[in-house]
């Protein structure tokens, strides 16, 4: 029989870390669905190669050095003359050292000419005048070659001597890419022209059919790049690849008539516009809204900013205008705070409209046309730079796609198309007050203006419109379709772990172990929650996988809580004394380098309030890079969850908790949205009320779980009901049924409660169903240790948190009505649940042994 044909091979290459690239996310996800055998390769922050996959899509992050760019360091610094004048002194560092060995030494010598004879005193004399004159030679000579070399030399006119990071970049990415054999290579952007050119020769070489296309992001000719060797290399290395490409696509016409002309090409570069998928929007996957985020009501005028905080991108000119603007807010919707950041909110200090100045994280890239649909008007503030003037922005598509009227700046290819189409208003980008009087229009004629955004606009600005020619580009291209398109790849398709590699994860004692602080290049602090041992987890888990990361675990010790493993444990009773909060400043400041803050808890005791958001000045001062771990109740809005949720923990719980989680959870929500710092958080549910979170799972001891027995084998199965508390985990609901079947002999139902953890492993592995939550939408670390020991887990499991996981969670859902019939479903089908618990194990390893979770914190470690 004929074997089936083999999928093409498709290699999408990108020079960054991926995560926040639509376009290279679209992309890879369009061929997917077409049926291509899809790997999208991007940059490592950390030294290992990082592995996961999109659906189908594996991808590939790989660890870049800088060996090339030493080396042409090393060769203008003139090594033969620095061998001379710098002998043993590479940096200012050697230099500080050796003065320093040198005055100890002085001191030494000079004392000894004291209680030494004549004689002996005659001849350290002689020496120490040697000495010195030696050290002031060596001194003088290392700062008259410091002088020599230049610190941002000018360009050499070869773009491998000024930008070498374009060798290192290939001499990382080129051998993965060749072990793949692609069919065809999607390079994206100038960094990645030079190795799709020299992978496709050497597969070539090899007797491997290998096309490969350029994708020019930008007009490089146009960046204002932040150094001139960088701005003659991007260029030039343009030049010398491009018209060896297959194909050439970019992102406009007017982009493609640039390149055609600058570089001579035979044919005009097929346009692919960057437009959101259309398919997507208004589906109801987006969590929350601009405004919900914002906190403002409907009748709140928003305009809305989205995307890269550039000097060329004139926010400038909306802050300034903004004062002529009274009443109305803006959302800046930005990925972190940067220097440009905190200067543009300086100034709005300084006009008296920082108030109405909104933060807003970001979101998925399908997540963005109906994120942003609740602000009233987009903002394009862009200056008259020549890259600007090329294209319409991504940006201009997702307001569009979102219903926004346009507030534009009078860059060429904008302005034209918005007057064209009649989408918004145009102001001049150099003058504030014509930018409040284009919004102050564009505000009064919203509804005017948003009935031009016809269904023609919007479907020529959609991603399947934009990549149809991109996916037959490929076929002709590689001369080979795919054999059958994979339409079930969701548009949708997150990001998950790759193959599961089964490990332990403690000592031989038994217990977390993690490298303890001290000389490493990341020096990390967890706390001061801790909670579930959560904290000391993610300590190990950080450890294993980076071993330039050193950590110390503070835990807020209380009497009814129990010692997980910590280093440092904290009094709780004593956090406002003063003498334990400068404790906690003095063992911080000047040892952290990063700092995981979880459940919001203030770090220096309650020196400076009693959340984190008081710590934060001090932190940013000492520069301590922090990142924020939710883990539950700190982050999760009661009324939000009983909105969603029919059955949630809320409609059950104590007289006064709901108030007080209320509260709790709207004010660290204000200081995740207005700190702009990363934020994490344990279980996907809690992506809820945090949409601009990542999922950094909880993290299990999996191997420890592991067990021998076959479930289901027993005529009467064990099921298992373990709640710390009742009213969180819905157990009064579910009891009647389990009672039932109980005394009716179906089931031996077993409920553990104020059980030793020590004896709770037992209990878990002697039975054959386990029963979680039915309240929360979500799973947590019970849950996991029962699937680590291969059993069937049964709980309530939201739409959401099943599509984080790109639907592989196996978790049975059920709720409180629906039990019965789920518990009779796997009793019947007993080789079933079997299956369900080998996949358990599986899936416990892959998400929850710690690798994926360091992973995700890979960035905030870098």
């Amino acid at each position: 029989m004929k074997s089936p044909a083999r999928r093409p091979r498709l290699a999408v290459i990108v020079a960054n870390g991926i995560t926040g690239d639509s376009r290279v996310q679209k992309t890879a996800v369009a061929a997917a669905r077409d049926g291509w055998d899809v790997t999208l390769v991007g940059r490592s922050e950390t030294k290992h190669v990082q592995r996961s996959r999109m659906g189908p899509i594996q991808v590939v992050r790989v660890p870049v050095t800088a060996e090339y760019v030493r080396s042409v360091k090393a060769r203008r610094t003139h090594p033969l003359r620095g061998a001379l004048t710098q002998f043993r002194m590479q940096d200012q560092a050697a230099l500080n050292h050796y003065r320093a060995s040198y005055r100890a030494w002085v001191r030494q010598t000079s004392a000894e000419t004291t209680w030494s004879g004549a004689p002996r005193r005659a001849s350290l004399k002689a020496v120490l005048r040697a000495r010195r004159a030696v050290y002031k030679l060596r001194v003088r000579a290392f700062k008259w070659e410091q002088r020599r070399v230049p610190k941002e030399p000018q360009p050499v006119r070869d773009w491998r001597f000024d930008w070498p990071q374009l060798v290192d970049l290939d001499l990382a990415f080129g051998p993965v890419i060749e072990e793949l054999k692609p069919d065809v290579i999607h390079a994206n952007d100038s960094t990645m022209i030079v190795t799709a050119a020299r992978s496709a020769a050497r597969l070539r070489a090899s007797g491997h059919r290998c096309a490969w296309l350029y994708d020019a992001h930008e007009y490089v000719r146009g960046v204002e790049w932040p150094n001139p060797r960088q701005a003659y290399a991007l260029p030039a290395a343009e030049a010398e690849y491009i018209g060896r490409a297959d194909a050439v696509v970019t992102v406009s016409p007017q982009l493609a008539e640039l390149l055609k002309d600058d570089h001579k090409l035979s044919k005009l570069p097929l346009v692919v516009g960057n437009s959101p998928v259309r398919e997507v929007i208004g589906s109801g996957s987006v969590r929350s809204s601009v405004r919900e985020v914002c906190g403002l009501g409907p009748e709140v005028p928003l305009m809305v900013y989205s995307g890269w905080l550039g000097p060329e991108r004139g926010v400038d000119a909306v802050i300034d205008g903004l004062p002529e603007l009274p009443g109305v807010h803006l959302a800046l919707v930005c990925s972190r705070v940067t220097p440009l950041l905190e200067q543009l909110l300086s100034t709005a200090e300084t006009l008296g409209v920082r108030d109405r100045i909104h933060l807003v994280p970001y979101v998925a890239q399908h997540e963005v046309a109906d994120y942003l649909s609740s602000a009233d008007i987009g903002l394009t503030p862009f200056r008259r730079v020549p890259n600007c003037e090329v294209s319409l922005p991504t940006k201009v598509s997702e307001y569009l796609q979102a219903g926004l009227p346009l507030v534009t700046s009078d860059v060429r290819v904008i302005k034209a198309y918005v007057e064209e189409k009649g989408l918004g208003e145009v102001f001049s980008w150099d003058d504030p007050a014509t930018f409040a009087a284009a919004a102050a229009r564009a505000l009064k004629r919203r509804d005017e203006l948003a009935q031009a955004i016809t269904e023609d606009v919007r479907k020529e600005l959609s991603w399947e419109q934009q990549s149809a020619g991109l996916l037959e580009l490929y076929r002709t291209l590689s001369k080979k379709t795919p054999p059958v398109p994979v339409a079930e790849v969701p548009w949708t398709v997150q990001e998950t772990p790759g193959a599961p590699r089964v490990g332990s994860s403690s000592g031989k004692s038994g217990m977390p172990v993690w490298t303890p602080l001290g000389s490493t290049r990341v020096k990390l602090g967890i706390g001061p929650a801790n909670y579930a041992g959560q904290g000391a987890a993610f300590a190990q888990a950080i450890s294993r996988a980076y071993p330039d990361v050193s950590v110390e675990v503070v835990m807020n010790q209380r009497a009814d809580t129990f010692d997980y493993p910590a280093d440092v444990y904290v009094d709780a009773a004593r956090l406002g004394e003063l003498d334990v909060q400068l404790q906690q400043v003095k063992r911080i400041v000047g040892r952290y380098s990063h700092l995981v803050v979880d459940a919001f808890m203030p770090v220096f005791g309650r020196l400076n309030g009693d959340t984190i958001a008081g710590d934060l000045a001090a932190l940013r001062k000492a520069r301590v890079k922090v990142a924020l771990l939710s883990h539950g109740s700190d982050i999760r809005h009661p009324d939000r969850h009983l909105e969603r949720h029919e059955y949630s923990l809320f409609r059950d719980a104590p007289e006064g908790i709901a108030e007080k989680l209320r509260s709790k959870a709207e004010a660290n929500r204000r200081i995740a949205d207005e700190a702009g710092l990363p934020l994490f958080v344990t279980t996907p549910d809690l992506l809820d009320d945090l949409p601009a979170a990542k999922w950094a799972p909880l993290v299990v001891d999996v191997a420890s779980w592991a067990a021998d027995t076959v479930v289901m084998e027993r005529k009467r199965p064990v099921v298992l009901h373990a709640p710390s508390k009742r009213w969180t985990k819905g157990t009064d609901r579910i009891m009647p049924v389990l009672t039932e079947l109980h005394d009716r002999g179906v089931i031996d139902f077993r409920l553990a409660e104020d059980i030793p953890w020590a004896e709770m492993q037992a209990l878990v592995k002697a039975s054959d169903l386990v029963l979680d939550q039915f309240t929360t939408g979500s799973y947590g670390t019970f849950a996991v240790e029962a699937m680590a020991a291969g059993k069937p887990v049964i709980g309530y499991i939201s739409d959401a948190v099943k599509a984080t996981t790109n639907g592989e969670l196996p978790i049975v859902s059920a709720t409180p009505a629906t039990l019965r019939e789920a518990l009779d479903s796997l009793i019947e089908d007993r080789e079933g649940a079997a299956a369900i618990g080998r996949a358990s194990v599986e899936f416990a390893h892959t998400y929850h042994d710690g690798r994926w979770t360091a992973q995700v914190l890979s960035g905030f470690l870098k």
